[in-house]
């Protein structure tokens, strides 16, 4: 029984409740592309995982961007004749639209009306709205209780600033046995709402924290940054960084009940891509490929041509594609600990294999090696495992040329990944296979 479906029998496991706890810690605060809701949440971070946090102050230049003003907001109602609160940022702050700015004052419903967003076909929920690059100022509510306000006036009040300060972005790097690196990008600009992108932080803290106690061939480069703005910004501040990165993910929306889907990279063929590709094709999960498009997360911008880095993207149910998509509807209850820690799991075998995806030369090229007499059938139960292995056996002995890595083979033979390596690892331990340096490779 694989662990995801050990998972669905016994219950959520430890890693899935684990997850789904920092989700809940982090789910109150509000967050946006700069201020401190932002810096809260890195500093929940960096109770976990050791992260550097780095500020770009307002104005700077970064590209064809400028960084904007900081944005902070203390409270925020609309209240009736009444002194009643029909929306009120305390109570959810997905009731204020995002980057606000300050008013207080007393005006009639034809004169509120067009602040005030809501989804008629959701009447029970409350919209996500943002305003970042254009002033204004906006409400959210249930549709019901749009529906329900009459003609009268109402006093609002927006207690925010915009004002000079800086975009902050988190950084945990975890140095490996090479300069090469896997870039792995959460987004953390959304206020409460859990699989956008409470998910994809969650999961990218858990994974730093598993790696950290791990040998490591490649260095790994987790950042936690405001969408769009931060990539830019990130890109714009580390290019001596870009030649180093070798493989790179960008990870959200992953505690859903829908299955992975994985979009590639603007490459379609990077060695992430494939690694990917071949995780879900044999994990005999539901799940779907998408070819890169400039539109989406964080991947467009490490995917621009000006960089091309080798960057997909894994979430579940695409943005867009579900009704709670931002929405008070994407809270606890739609995330899920099964989900989340089966996200978590196939994150560890996409790292496992591009640790593992080394290059070998066959010591024995002329002809095949008598296998038996060294002991590689020994403890194999079955004449059909027999066969199965001595098969692997020999495709791992006649592409190991120099020229063909573990996934190479694996994807040749349509045998699981793992497979391989464990043939690999038998063959490297009689002698039949040596694993090439830089300079062997042809």
């Amino acid at each position: 029984m694989s662990t995801v479906e050990g998972d669905k029998v016994s219950g959520a496991s430890e890693v899935g409740r684990s997850l789904h706890d920092f989700v809940a810690e982090l789910y109150p605060l509000c967050r946006s592309i700069t201020g401190d809701g932002v810096r809260e949440t890195l500093r929940l971070i960096q109770r976990r995982i050791p992260l550097t946090m780095c500020e770009v102050p307002s104005g700077a230049q970064v590209f064809d961007w400028t960084v904007p003003l900081e944005w902070n907001v203390k409270d925020a109602c609309i209240k009736d004749k009444n002194g009643g609160r029909i929306a009120d940022f305390k109570v959810n702050n997905l009731h204020l639209m995002s980057y606000s700015t300050p008013i207080q004052r007393r005006m009639r419903l034809d004169e509120l009306r067009p602040h005030l967003f809501s989804l008629p076909d959701h009447p029970e929920w409350i919209p996500y709205r943002t305003s970042y690059y254009q002033e204004n100022w906006g409400f959210c509510l249930p549709h019901k209780d749009l529906e329900r306000l009459v003609d009268e006036e109402y006093d609002v009040l927006i207690d925010s600033s915009l004002q000079s300060g800086a975009l902050t972005y988190g950084e945990c790097y975890l140095p490996g046995q090479t300069s090469d690196e896997v870039l792995v990008s959460s987004h953390i600009c959304h206020p409460s709402l859990c699989n956008d992108n409470l998910s994809g932080i969650a999961v990218a803290v858990m994974l730093a924290q598993t790696l950290a106690l791990r040998p490591r061939r490649y260095s790994y480069r987790f950042v936690f940054i405001p969408g769009t703005i931060g990539s830019i910004t990130w890109l714009a501040k580390n290019e001596n960084v870009i030649p180093h990165i070798k493989h790179g993910l960008v990870l959200t929306g992953i505690g859903d009940e829908g299955g992975l889907t994985y979009k590639r990279s603007r490459q379609g063929q990077a060695e992430i891509d494939r690694a990917m590709v071949h995780i879900l094709k044999h994990s005999g999960d539901a799940h779907a490929l998408i070819d890169f498009f400039p539109y989406g997360y964080d991947e467009r911008q490490y995917c621009s041509p000006g960089f091309n880095l080798p960057v997909g993207c894994l979430m579940r149910t695409p943005h867009g594609e579900y009704p709670e998509y931002h929405s008070s509807a994407d809270n606890l209850d739609f995330v899920k600990p099964e989900s989340l820690a089966h996200s978590y799991t196939r994150c560890i075998e996409l790292f496992d294999l591009l640790e593992c995806n080394r290059t070998y030369q066959n010591q024995n090229p002329k002809c095949e090696p008598q296998l038996g007499r060294r002991g590689l059938y020994r403890a194999i139960a079955g004449q059909q495992d027999k066969q199965f292995k001595e098969l692997v056996l020999l495709w791992v002995l006649n592409l190991s040329d120099g020229q063909h890595t573990v996934l190479d083979i694996a994807e040749r033979a349509e045998v699981p990944f793992h497979r391989v390596h464990a043939a690999v690892e038998a063959l490297l331990k009689v002698g039949l296979l040596k694993e090439c340096g830089e300079s062997d490779h042809v």
